[in-house]
């Protein structure tokens, strides 16, 4: 009886704890424990950060197999195994980053943008936090495809994050799609104290001429016009914005109401729970307890607060130049995280002046940013990729 039990304490996870290492995944299951408080009781990013902080639970149980990683010995091949393994191909083969994407096209409205393309530029100066924080990566001893995996962040884009850094830095993908979805879930609190320290309150009450109505024909005309330019441009930008804007171009026809329904919702989705769990299973503690950790962390941030900052002064600097037409703040919402962005932008107006509504305007170069990431991503991935 003794020998059984004996043979069988060895052959449980709990003999694992007692192994060396596991400390270690003590520590990953309590991290994975807090991400899941975060995301249950506090509301950060709950779609995203429940599947993903479940499946670091799941692969830092001792013993559980549930993702495996094979190096074949003679051509170094990487193979994964285990089911979170399989699964993990859809992110390996970016299929679930783009699948979001689509998603996201057939529940953005791009009417504010097309109402006032000058918005594109603002969308374009967010996207400078991505750069400044590649060069800091450099710094820091990170190699090229890392820190084009690490800047990206700045997007404020987890998919786009996700595929870049799956392509070119997969070792990192568990503290990056982390760091960017944490992020994320922080721009009510990270970004108004950088607006207000950028702006005057003469400048944060600035109300903005009402944006023309747009055309069915112009909304049906954009998607195909972008995909063209930007793959011609770009061409490894195509997944990204190949997706986006066939979620765009089905919402807009208004003939396929079904598939607008399914991809934006029961599609999105199913693809969120499969990306979460995928992410999540790359945050062993064998890769996720080092420096490195910390200093993409570190540099998230960073790279968020740079991307916020650009906008405000690209939105300042096009403020001056309209001579007051156009209110700083919505440069802000170049930004990826749509619509949250646009809303923090409006709820920072409104406190100013109730009676300033901002909320279409910021639209604009929130959905511009999303272009603007995806196009930043197929620039580092034609360099690095």
């Amino acid at each position: 009886m003794i020998d059984f039990l004996v043979e069988f304490f060895q052959n449980s996870g709990i003999a694992g704890f007692f192994e060396d290492g596991g400390w270690q995944s003590v520590l990953m299951i309590l991290i994975s424990l807090f991400m899941l408080y975060l995301a249950i009781f506090k509301k950060f990013e709950p779609y995203l950060l429940i599947p993903i902080g479940f499946a670091m639970l799941l692969v830092n149980l001792p013993y559980s197999k549930m993702f495996v990683v094979t190096t074949h010995p003679v051509s170094g091949e990487i193979s994964y195994s285990g089911l979170l393994g399989y699964l993990y191909y859809g992110i390996k083969w970016g299929i679930y980053p783009s699948l979001i994407f689509l998603g996201i096209g057939a529940t953005t409205d791009f009417g504010p943008l097309i109402a006032y393309p000058k918005s594109m530029l603002l969308g374009a100066a967010a996207q400078v936090g991505i750069f400044v924080t590649f060069v800091g990566a450099i710094l820091l001893g990170f190699s090229g495809a890392q820190a084009a995996s690490i800047g990206i962040i700045g997007g404020a884009d987890g998919p786009t994050a996700i595929l870049l850094t799956s392509q070119l830095a997969p070792e990192l993908l568990g503290p990056i799609s982390l760091a960017a979805y944490s992020y994320m879930a922080l721009v009510p609190f990270i970004q108004p104290p950088i607006i207000k320290l950028l702006t005057t309150k003469k400048e944060r009450s600035i109300k903005m001429a009402q944006l023309r109505d747009v055309s069915k024909k112009e909304k049906i005309m954009f998607p195909i016009i972008v995909t063209v330019v930007c793959v011609l441009l770009i061409p490894s930008s195509a997944p990204l914005i190949g997706m986006l804007m066939l979620g765009n171009l089905i919402k807009e026809s208004g003939v396929v109401p079904n598939l607008v329904s399914t991809a934006g919702n029961s599609l999105l989705y199913i693809v969120t729970i499969l990306l979460g769990l995928s992410v999540g299973a790359t945050a062993s503690a064998s890769t996720f307890l080092q420096l490195q950790t910390i200093q993409i962390i570190g540099l998230g941030l960073f790279a968020f607060a740079i991307a916020t900052a650009s906008g405000v002064l690209g939105g300042k600097l096009m403020s001056k130049l309209t001579k007051g037409m156009v209110n700083p703040m919505i440069g802000a919402a170049g930004v990826s995280a749509v619509p949250m962005a646009a809303r923090v932008v409006q709820q920072v107006g409104a406190k100013e002046d109730p009676s300033n509504f901002l909320l279409m305007h910021a639209m604009g170069p929130n959905v511009a940013g999303v272009i603007g990431s995806a196009i930043a991503a197929g620039l580092l991935l034609t360099f690095f990729g």
